[in-house]
């Protein structure tokens, strides 16, 4: 190979890398930007993320307490930090996609799209499970071990901190949002012929398996929040062999619509 075969090949290759480049700064200048405006609205996210736990115990007895003085200032960032990636996703998914596409051929495009857009649902199908199902569960089950007000026993009262609150939905919501990415992530491998139908249902048992073990690393330690997450993750399982059937099915009629 010449020295200007070299140079051939390492013009494009310095092109897509300037382009990455432009696609990064985009997406951070979307981050920062959100980051900014959650930042300024930071408590009103504090009230929607401490909501469950204000409908479970009531407006007056719940309480969450400070141990240190900067403890809500370093909450609000964490909770700007979070509003921010939930702003900013599209901008970040779509400067990705525009990355991606002028790599793929028109039918991948085409293919891929339903995907890009299926994965903000997801996530927030699970987040929305986070909030009105388990996190309530998780405290009223916190909430019915309390001991308080009992004649000659010692007082157990729940008294969350505001920064361990906060870090247990916030994690709960992204590891179920990330969780729920299970069936698109199958499905697009459906898509693209690397599994198929056959394969999901003979990997059924060592899924049980690692779901299990998945939602016991993302959850913190505790049995409701890993069950809550286990069996969702197994209906999607189930639901993503389902979706690769359909896919299967439509290719096979497509098949047969081209003719020999």
């Amino acid at each position: 190979m010449t020295d200007a075969d070299i140079e051939a090949s390492r013009a494009p290759l310095i092109e897509h890398l300037l382009e990455l480049r432009q696609r990064l700064i985009r997406a951070l200048y979307a981050f920062f930007a959100a980051f900014i405006v959650c930042f300024y609205f930071s408590r009103h996210i504090y009230n929607i993320l401490t909501w469950p736990y204000v409908r479970i115990v009531g407006a007056e007895q719940a309480k969450l307490i400070a141990t240190h003085f900067l403890e809500q200032f370093y909450t609000n960032i964490q909770l700007s930090m979070f509003g921010a990636l939930f702003i900013a996703f599209p901008v970040i998914a779509t400067q990705l996609y525009k990355f991606v596409a002028p790599g793929l051929y028109r039918n991948e495009k085409q293919a891929f799209l339903p995907y890009l857009i299926a994965t903000p649902i997801f996530f927030f199908a699970g987040a929305m499970l986070v909030y009105f199902a388990v996190m309530p569960l998780l405290i009223r089950f916190s909430v019915s071990l309390q001991q308080v007000n009992e004649p000659g026993q010692a007082t157990i009262e729940l008294l969350p901190k505001v920064s361990e609150y906060l870090s247990l939905i916030m994690t709960l919501v992204f590891a179920f949002g990330a969780a729920f990415q299970l069936p698109v992530v199958l499905t697009l491998l459906g898509q693209v012929g690397i599994i198929d139908s056959k394969w999901l249902s003979s990997m059924r048992r060592y899924a049980i398996v690692g779901v299990t073990g998945l939602a016991a690393v993302l959850t913190p330690p505790d049995l409701i929040s890993m069950c809550s997450l286990a069996l969702p993750m197994l209906l999607l399982y189930e639901g993503a062999v389902i979706a690769v059937k359909l896919i299967e099915r439509r290719r096979r009629e497509a098949e047969k619509a081209k003719g020999p």
